[in-house]
């Protein structure tokens, strides 16, 4: 069973970085168990989208920017669509490298201490650019793999050590409420989930590990199972974090010493590797995932150990280095990545939900009828997603 698993994992290990992490963990310690069914919904839809870019990159061997430069027949628009692309993910995930690192660079400060801090930047860079420069798929793969299972298995202990109140979870999980100023933390649990990237990078691998049409249900077992781990280890960082609603919690260290007088340095343990495999598995596929695209977008044909491909991911990974080193918060990039970002969502949303209903493309593969009704939910609640991201970069808060 391992042997066929993979593709979604790295997705899954992509979508929980330090900013799921906070999401997760400020809405558990403002909200309680009460938003749980919202990640349950984002996981949900996450799997519907992410299978169906696995059954794209499948079928075509392709990645999701090439079937952009081949299906969009308008030059105007396909550039457009393309430029958008690139700016989203490549310089996006440029900005947010250095929160990756940083993440991880906390973990470790709750391990070891912050007597050496200034070396954790440079440690978690060198571990993301070494696990890279191997260049070989199937490496890559199992070391994410085991990040992932030390992630999950953290986080998890980390809420059954709470003892959490198992009938408020249900509750929680499948009866919808919106508590009072709880709609943007909604936005920021669905958008913390469903990554526009991730659609790329999940195209592009599956195409690495399988190229024949029976291996799909080897990929949608792979995907449902891995989207499935990551939403259990968001929604078990919420139940941790449901626990503190009492203190106030400004970062997972604040979490972990919230936690110590009850549970020990257990916790404050459990949450560190959480935290530092969260943060090094994001500093691992962000670069990756922007290289794909690159590499999806401009046509270069390169596989990973391709000068052109590295040069993208080593470019991100002594970026997010130097800005996590020296302080420096890019945060017009980072705005400019949220606004790309919330634009590029639906309409990544909406072709993919075109593709996948394309005979040219799938063939006898295409969607069926459930699948396209469901499909079109998720395209009507990103548009929305999209557009609250992108009124909240400027300020505009639509809702009281």
């Amino acid at each position: 069973m391992f042997k066929k698993v993979g593709p979604g994992v790295l997705v899954a290990a992509a979508f929980i970085g330090p900013g799921t992490v906070t999401t997760c963990m400020l809405t558990g310690n403002s909200f309680g168990f009460s938003l749980l069914w919202a990640m349950l919904f984002s996981i949900i839809a996450t799997i519907f989208l992410q299978e169906m870019a696995a059954r794209i990159g499948i079928i075509t061997q392709k990645g999701l920017g090439d079937v952009v430069a081949t299906e969009i027949y308008k030059p105007w628009l396909r550039w457009l669509v393309i430029t958008l692309i690139l700016g989203a993910i490549v310089i996006g995930n440029t900005a947010y490298e250095g929160g990756n690192i940083g993440g991880a660079t906390l973990g470790l400060q709750a391990l070891f201490g912050t007597e050496h801090s200034y070396l954790y930047p440079l440690i978690i860079g060198s571990l993301a650019f070494t696990f890279l420069y191997i260049g070989k798929y199937k490496t890559i793969e199992k070391i994410l793999v085991a990040l992932v299972i030390l992630m999950s298995i953290s986080f998890i202990l980390t809420a059954i050590v709470t003892k959490p109140n198992i009938i408020e979870i249900l509750k929680g999980l499948f009866i919808p409420t919106a508590p009072k100023n709880s709609l943007l933390s909604i936005i920021a649990l669905v958008g913390t989930t469903i990554v526009p990237y991730n659609l790329f990078l999940h195209a592009s691998l599956v195409s690495k590990k399988w190229n024949k049409t029976t291996d799909l249900k080897y990929a949608q077992r792979d995907t449902i199972l891995s989207i499935s781990l990551g939403g259990l280890v968001s929604i078990a960082i919420m139940i941790t974090a449901a626990k503190t609603q009492s203190l106030e919690i400004k970062n997972v260290l604040d979490l972990a010493i919230g936690l110590e007088p009850i549970y020990g340095n257990s916790a404050k343990y459990f949450m560190g590797i959480g935290l530092f495999a969260a943060g090094l598995t994001s500093a691992i596929t962000a670069p990756l995932a922007a290289a794909f695209v690159a590499n999806s977008c401009f046509g270069w044909g390169s596989n990973m150990q391709n000068k052109r491909f590295k040069a993208v991911w080593m470019f991100i990974i002594i970026l997010g280095v130097i800005l996590m080193s020296y302080g420096i918060k890019p945060i017009e990039v980072i705005k400019l990545a949220q606004i790309a970002n919330g634009i590029l969502l639906p309409i990544i949303t909406i072709f993919l939900l075109w593709a996948v209903n394309r005979t040219s493309i799938l063939k006898t593969y295409k969607n069926t009828l459930i699948q396209n009704i469901i499909g079109i939910v998720i395209v009507v609640l990103t548009l929305g997603l999209g557009i609250m991201s992108v009124l909240k970069v400027f300020g505009i808060q639509v809702f009281a």
